[in-house]
């Protein structure tokens, strides 16, 4: 079962503040840890929102261009990490663990979703399709 640990954004990392080294070195010990487990797939900070960008679609296949940087940071992710978990109680536990994201050791907050699996989906052509192009 693959879930991803969304890392939220905060004032700092919308700024482009970079992660101290102690907050680096806590990171990456965790990631060491979990890929000595086997569950690690990746994980990584990403730049600001003031380097990214939206694509909004609307009515009658309308896709609209909207240039970061955006306002809710509450709503915005600093990084990730993926990981790949036997049970949800499994990675429960290793979120637990997970080291404060925040850049100034003050308030931080992650959030973890579990994957879709084709599985989940049933049977159809459109699923059997995506089979296909994910074997390669």
């Amino acid at each position: 079962m693959k879930f991803i640990i969304l890392v939220k954004a905060t004032r700092d990392s919308e700024a482009g503040v970079m992660p101290p080294e102690k907050l680096l070195a806590e990171m990456g010990a965790f990631h060491e840890e979990m890929a000595r487990a086997g569950i690690l797939v990746d994980g990584s900070g990403l730049h600001p929102s003031s380097k990214g960008w939206r694509i909004q679609y609307g009515p009658g296949g309308r896709k609209s261009f909207v240039e970061g940087p955006f306002t809710e940071t509450k709503e915005l992710v600093a990084g990730y990490t993926i990981i790949n978990a036997q049970s949800r109680e499994e990675a429960l536990e290793w979120t637990k663990r997970f080291p404060n994201p925040s850049i100034d050791g003050g308030q931080g907050e992650i959030e973890v979703r579990q994957y879709f699996e084709l599985e989940d989906f049933g049977d159809s052509p459109a699923v059997e399709r995506m089979r296909e192009f994910q074997k390669t």
